[in-house]
C-alpha cells in the first residue's frame, strides 16, 4: 500500500515535467505546497475539483508544479481571474496563491473588495515581507525599520496586518500559520478551503536571500526557527498585553463567520430576474402581445 506521501506525490504533482523547481534552497514555498496538497488529499478533492490561480512572485510559480486546473495570472491579478471562474464554474473549489506584495499592493483593491463581496475563494497569502522575485524590494508588510533594495537606510513606512486587514474588510475566515508550523499550517489551510465564502490565509514565511540576508537574520534554519519562537496562538494572545505581544506572531483562526455569499446572491438574482421576465412574456402572449424579437 502506498504512503501518504507517495499517493499525493504521484496524484496531484507534475513530477514528470516541471522540475527541479526555480525556489531558492530553504524556501518557505516549498513548506506551503506540501500542506496545501495534504489539506487538499485530506479534504478528499480530486484534481480536477481544483482550480489554483496565481499573481507574479516566487509564490506565483507554485501552480506550475501542481497537477491541478491551473492558471498563472498577471501582477496582483490573481483575484480578478479567480473570480471569473468562480462565477462560470461554481462546483469548483477556486483557490489563489499570492505573496505579500502580490496581494495587498498592486492587488489590494482587488483584495479588500473581494473579502467586502464575500466571493466563495481561498487565498492564501504567502508574506516573507519582501519582493523576492523582483530583487528584495520593499513591500506592505515589510517591517517598520528594516532593510531592502529600496529602503537602504531602513524602511520609513509601517506594515500592513494582512490578517486583521482581511477581517476589517469582511472575509468570513481568516487564519495564519508560519511555515515552522507545518501541521498546523496543513489544518488551517483544510479549514480555509472547507469553509464557503471568502477565506483567508496568512503564511509567514522566510526570505532568506532578500530579506534575511540584509537584516541578519540569518539563513533558512535560523528564520524559520525564528518562527517558532515569536509564535503564539490566538487562545495565549488573547491574554497577554500589547507588550508582551510586540514582535510576536499570532497563530491560530482570527474569525469565522458565517455571511451571504455574493457568488451565491448573484446566482439568487439572475434566477429571479429570469423568473419575472419570464413571467412577463407568458402574460402577454396570453393577452395576445406577441413577444419582441430583434
Amino acid at each position: 500500500m502506498l504512503e501518504r506521501a507517495e499517493i499525493i506525490r504521484k496524484e496531484y504533482l507534475r513530477h514528470d515535467k516541471k522540475f527541479p523547481h526555480v525556489w531558492c534552497p530553504g524556501c518557505g514555498n516549498g513548506i506551503v505546497m506540501g500542506a496545501l496538497l495534504r489539506a487538499i488529499h485530506s479534504i478528499g478533492l480530486s484534481k480536477d475539483e481544483v482550480v489554483l490561480a496565481s499573481g507574479i512572485g516566487c509564490s506565483g510559480r507554485l501552480p506550475t508544479y501542481v497537477d491541478f486546473n491551473t492558471i498563472h495570472t498577471t501582477h496582483g491579478r490573481a483575484l480578478t481571474f479567480a473570480t471569473g471562474i468562480k462565477l462560470a464554474k461554481p462546483e469548483l473549489s477556486v483557490l489563489t496563491v499570492m505573496g505579500d506584495g502580490d496581494a495587498t499592493a498592486i492587488g489590494g483593491n482587488h483584495f479588500i473588495h473581494a473579502a467586502r463581496r464575500n466571493i466563495d475563494l481561498t487565498a492564501i497569502i504567502i508574506n516573507n515581507a519582501t519582493y523576492g522575485m523582483t530583487g528584495g524590494q520593499y513591500s506592505p508588510a515589510t517591517p517598520y525599520g528594516a532593510k531592502s533594495t529600496t529602503s537602504v537606510y531602513g524602511h520609513v513606512e509601517h506594515a500592513f496586518n494582512i490578517a486583521e486587514l482581511a477581517v476589517a474588510a469582511g472575509a468570513s475566515f481568516v487564519a495564519r500559520s508560519t511555515v515552522y508550523h507545518a501541521s498546523h499550517l496543513e489544518q488551517m489551510i483544510k479549514k480555509a478551503i472547507e469553509k464557503r465564502g471568502f477565506s483567508v490565509m496568512e503564511i509567514i514565511s522566510n526570505c532568506h536571500v532578500q530579506h534575511g540576508r540584509r537584516n541578519k537574520l540569518g539563513g533558512a534554519v535560523e528564520m524559520i526557527n525564528g518562527f517558532k519562537e515569536r509564535a503564539v496562538t490566538i487562545g495565549k494572545a488573547e491574554k497577554m498585553n500589547p507588550e508582551e505581544l510586540e514582535g510576536k506572531i499570532t497563530i491560530g483562526v482570527l474569525t469565522d463567520v458565517e455571511k451571504p455569499i455574493s457568488t451565491d446572491e448573484y446566482r439568487r438574482i439572475a434566477a429571479e430576474a429570469k423568473e419575472k421576465a419570464d413571467n412577463i412574456t407568458k402574460a402577454k402572449e396570453k393577452n395576445g402581445i406577441k413577444r419582441y424579437e430583434e
